[in-house]
């Protein structure tokens, strides 16, 4: 049992201000492993690897060593007790036992310790639902069933009453649907706006099928008909920039605006790759061989290997020497409108979408409409446009199938046009 919980520190795990966590690691199994942070801090090169303890050198204004030391092992023994205990009952795994029960309160007792089916309320088993998926999934998943989680919670507190599994059925879902359509207040530039578009909807009802499908799977709840609950789903309009557009951006004066320098160069870098911003703006110099691109993709896993046009290789080789500068996603959003704004691209722009079975219509001047995504979508358009064959640029965008792909393209009607009496020109005439 000892040798199966140990205290750690990770090289990889640092603090704000320098310091390295100190874990509790259970091996379950030679490669099933959990970490629970103690809460504990301290400088790498004062824990001694050996012992598994802090140095009594450790400096006082990291805190006192003994003091923490003391801590340490009143944890691991917590956690040793924890395991034995859940071992003891069978047909629970120790490690998501562990998992759920650490954080109990200093008077904890082994009564308080939650078994993992012995508690059938709906939000309980979408944590655990979503503890059993963390290692497997990628990020943006667990934030979507936690979406679906915060929506039904939301939903739980409109109707007045509580929901148990038993209330699945379709008159449920067509509530939830139009609550998640009509009713929910959400935040949208500091102002309260009431329903979800179709797509937003769609995830959260695919997330809760999915969920209920594997507590019945495994036996946790009796069946429950979830063949009523529809998937919703419409194409996504959205604006693209042309090869004029990006022009006028790649060459816009900022010596007045600095800050927005880095914003403009890695928004030009999405356009002329066709990368998602997770992948375009982490770019560095080990993805860099034979002046191509190897990335491999955080959203899918799959590697794409892109060729660099001249003006890319500037920026990413000559300006930043494949070190881009490191913003987040919300940031980006807000301030790339503003470099648009200067650059004057400001048409209105009409986007419609439904709400329920009604057409929404929103207009706004063009900048308004750009966000980080704009840059993947004006390159696979701009490729089209161009007579790129589409396998072609699928492979460089990483899309699996033509129909997917072809959501991205966003040329109006009247460049397809264009396109088709292009490709008539040479032809004989009748």
């Amino acid at each position: 049992m000892n040798s199966s919980i140990k205290l750690i520190v990770r090289k990889d795990k640092s603090t704000k201000n320098g310091t390295h966590s100190v874990f509790l690691q259970y091996c379950y199994t030679s490669i099933k492993r959990v970490l629970i942070s103690t809460g504990i801090s301290i400088p790498l090169e004062y824990w001694d690897k050996t012992s598994c303890s802090i140095l009594i050198s450790l400096p006082k204004e990291y805190g006192e060593a003994e003091y923490l030391q003391k801590k340490l092992d009143q944890q691991k023994t917590k956690a040793e007790k924890i395991v034995k205990y859940a071992i003891k009952r069978q047909h629970t795994c120790p490690m998501l036992f562990l998992k759920r029960n650490f954080r109990l309160p200093d008077c904890w007792n082994f009564d308080q310790m939650e078994e993992e089916n012995n508690n059938l309320s709906v939000f309980y088993q979408i944590d655990r639902y979503l503890d059993d998926k963390k290692e497997f999934v990628h990020p943006t998943t667990i934030t979507t069933i936690r979406t679906m989680k915060k929506h039904l919670l939301s939903f739980q507190e409109y109707i007045g009453y509580k929901v148990i599994f038993e209330s699945f059925n379709a008159v449920l879902y067509e509530q939830f649907v139009r609550y998640l359509t009509f009713e929910i207040p959400t935040m949208r530039r500091a102002t309260v706006i009431k329903g979800l578009k179709i797509n937003t909807v769609g995830k959260t009802i695919k997330q809760l099928k999915a969920f209920l499908r594997d507590r019945m799977r495994k036996k946790i709840v009796p069946y429950i008909d979830t063949s009523c609950f529809k998937g919703l789903e419409e194409d996504v309009e959205g604006v693209y920039l042309d090869w004029s557009e990006l022009s006028i951006i790649y060459h816009l004066d900022l010596s007045k605006h600095p800050a927005l320098i880095k914003y403009r160069d890695l928004f030009i870098v999405g356009c002329l790759t066709g990368l998602r911003f997770s992948d375009y703006s982490t770019l560095n110099r080990n993805q860099l061989k034979n002046d191509m691109l190897h990335v491999r993709q955080n959203k899918t896993g799959a590697t794409v290997v892109v060729p660099l046009r001249k003006d890319a290789r500037e920026i990413l080789l000559d300006k930043y020497d494949m070190q881009m500068p490191k913003v987040s996603m919300t940031n980006f959003n807000y301030y790339i409108k503003e470099v648009i704004r200067i650059a004057s691209i400001i048409d209105f722009v009409k986007i419609t979408h439904k709400r329920g079975s009604r057409l929404i219509e929103e207009t706004r001047p063009k900048y308004a409409w750009v966000s980080s995504h704009t840059a993947r979508r004006s390159f696979c358009t701009n490729e089209y446009l161009s007579g790129t064959p589409c396998d072609l640029i699928m492979a460089i965008s990483g899309h699996k199938t033509e129909k997917a792909f072809k959501k991205y393209i966003k040329a109006d009607t009247t460049k397809k046009a264009s396109m088709v009496k292009k490709l008539w020109e040479g032809q004989p005439d009748l």
